[in-house]
């Protein structure tokens, strides 16, 4: 007969123990141990060889089939790097309510009536939830079935059964396998059961998408573990006052890792921003301090969005610095430069750092975007309202060359700009354009000069 046995596994970092711990000795976490009773069935984990597969060479292995999958919408297609592919694992990760299950009702509803099968399996929803909420969607193929289950093995006697191209599992945290003694949600049935079901996708070649829930912190809740064991992980992000909503990838086995889409949340569901620059500037005061136009390069498409600073005295003995969007140690070293090698005195006023439009920049090219908007605010001169900005601020008061220069600068150049500052060394082999003015510079003291 199987014998059980019991751990204690840290719901943290998966950590396991013989013995209660009171703090872990891996992460350090306090009281995250709980525990699970594991069985021990010899016969269960045998693994039979009878049609076990054998080693070939990779040039025998059949491709044969399309290498990618629209799933009916532009914006998730670009974030998965051009769309499904046959037998991935796609775990999806969001605050609670960011629209996380929209998103996959949609795509699914999408690709149902483009003539694929869908099995889309809630553990959180009921069915008559699931209809109201596909009836304001607008999904209603036959092709989209919905399953509510929450017991692995049930889930995969139904893809057995009715063959699927796309799997759907709403979410992991609600769904268990028999094989573990535990609560659903917990570190072991989490790890056993999204094996289990990537096992079964690979098996069947159906693309397979996974929502996990997220902790205060924002990472996805359970092990660890289970973002090395799917192929692409992506976060739906957003900020509770915007109706805009981004999706980005953070691992992607199948394409790059800087993609991002965006959508905008409407009563009718989620909607595609095929232009986010224009989107991101529709609302920009004009003559403003304070406010300057960054060029961003997001994986392989170039973004304009507008920094926006306040710098003002402090009434405090310690000046406060609240930043949003960009790195705050990012913020704090370009304030210390402008004030050693621009001799703007930040250090006794307060700074507020804002990306309008609930973005988050993080690539280098940004620090000229920061630099100009914090300079503007504190001399109180607006910059040019047809003025771009990107390039890397070192911290020797140098401004540094960045990657994708012409492109960044067609996209400016598209949406009506006419000047753009940018890195003297970017100049170089740059094609003119009759309309764009280009300002290179090397210095920090040289940008402000240029700027104002």
């Amino acid at each position: 007969m199987a014998k059980t046995r019991t751990i204690y596994l840290c719901q943290s970092c998966g950590a396991s123990s013989h013995k209660w711990l009171g703090r872990c000795a891996e992460c350090n976490g306090w009281n995250t141990f709980a525990e699970e009773r594991v069985i021990d069935d010899k016969k269960r984990r045998a693994v039979s060889r009878e049609g076990a597969a054998r080693p070939m060479p990779v040039s025998g292995i059949s491709i044969a089939g399309p290498a990618r999958v629209s799933t009916g919408l532009i914006e998730f297609d670009r974030v998965l790097g051009g769309g499904m592919v046959a037998g991935s694992a796609v775990l999806i990760g969001g605050d609670p309510g960011i629209g996380k299950s929209t998103l996959l009702l949609q795509a699914m509803g999408a690709f149902a009536s483009g003539g694929g099968r869908v099995l889309y399996v809630t553990g959180e929803e009921s069915l008559r939830q699931i209809r109201l909420r596909a009836e304001r969607l607008g999904v209603g193929s036959e092709n989209l079935l919905v399953y509510p289950e929450t017991s692995v093995e049930a889930i995969l006697s139904s893809i057995k059964e009715f063959n699927p191209g796309v799997v759907v599992i709403d979410s992991i945290q609600t769904v268990h396998t028999s094989e573990f003694d535990s609560s659903p949600g917990s570190i072991g049935q989490v790890r056993e059961s999204a094996m289990q079901l990537i096992t079964s996708a690979k098996t069947a070649d159906a693309p397979l998408f996974l929502v996990g829930h997220v902790t205060k912190e924002g990472a996805i809740a359970g092990p660890k573990v289970l973002e090395h064991m799917v192929d692409t992980v992506l976060y739906f992000e957003g900020e509770r006052g915007h109706a805009f909503r981004i999706l980005r990838a953070v691992k992607n086995r199948y394409g790059s890792v800087m993609e991002i889409g965006v959508f905008e949340m409407k009563d009718s569901g989620l909607k595609e921003v095929t232009n986010p620059s224009e989107m991101f500037l529709s609302e920009r005061p004009e003559g403003a301090s304070g406010s300057a136009v960054v060029s961003s390069l997001e994986g392989s498409r170039t973004i304009l969005v507008e920094v926006q600073s306040l710098v003002c005295p402090t009434l405090f003995g310690v000046p406060r610095r609240t930043v949003s969007g960009v790195d705050y140690n990012k913020v704090m070293l370009i304030a210390a430069v402008l004030e050693k090698k621009a001799g703007l005195s930040l250090a006794n006023h307060d700074i507020f750092i804002k990306v309008a439009g609930g973005m988050r920049l993080e690539e280098p090219a940004v620090d000229m975007g920061v630099l100009a908007s914090l300079a503007s605010n504190f001399l109180d001169k607006p910059v040019d309202a047809k003025t771009v900005v990107f390039g890397e601020v070192g911290l020797a008061g140098e401004v540094r060359g960045v990657s994708h220069v012409e492109q960044r600068v067609r996209e400016a150049e598209k949406l009506g700009f006419i000047r753009c500052i940018l890195p003297k060394d970017n100049i170089k082999g740059l094609k003119p354009s009759g309309r764009m003015k280009l300002a290179g510079v090397t210095t920090v003291k040289e940008a402000i000069e240029r700027l104002f």
